[in-house]
């Protein structure tokens, strides 16, 4: 299993590779909060795309993370979470590093507590319906960066950088 990175600053990390991208807060009115026990996390970036189901999710949280970090394209639906406390305990179980969730979360008091970082846009106590519907692997578009499957992510309370390559 990778070691889960936590030991830096996105400031000084874009300081020294100035050509990442820059997950733009407040675009499109929309802001990213931590809610896991981590506040700084990164990882090479595994991607999913899924509105209002979090079937996908739950089976690759429940698979070996080695340390890689799930972005979650949510479409920012603030109807239901994505992610619980159920789903977050396997990604710790399993070594992910942390989840990225351009929508909503819930069970934000369990998640805290959780050796993970989770960042999300907010949290609603409603869950998702599981359809078995959701896209692994896709290209991903939000807050004025693209993401893709296999890219460094790196996020802090500063903010969320995308690198091609892992900058730690």
């Amino acid at each position: 299993m990778n070691k889960i990175i936590t030991d830096f600053v996105t400031c000084d990390l874009l300081d020294d590779n100035p050509d990442c991208q820059v997950c733009m807060p407040n675009m499109e009115g929309k802001r990213f909060y931590n809610y896991g026990g981590l506040s700084s996390f990164g990882g090479e970036v595994v991607t999913v795309k899924c509105f209002e189901d979090n079937s996908r999710v739950k089976e690759l949280l429940a698979t070996a993370g080695d340390g890689k970090v799930l972005v979650i394209d949510g479409g920012a639906s603030m109807r239901c979470a994505l992610l619980g406390d159920m789903i977050a305990q396997s990604a710790v179980d399993n070594g992910w590093a942390g989840v990225i969730v351009y929508g909503c979360v819930r069970d934000v008091d369990m998640i805290a507590k959780m050796s993970i970082g989770v960042k999300a846009l907010a949290s609603t106590p409603r869950k998702s319906n599981r359809k078995g519907v959701g896209e692994v692997g896709e290209t991903l578009q939000f807050g004025g960066v693209i993401i893709k499957q296999g890219d460094f992510i790196y996020a802090d309370n500063n903010g969320i950088i995308i690198s091609q390559q892992a900058l730690i």
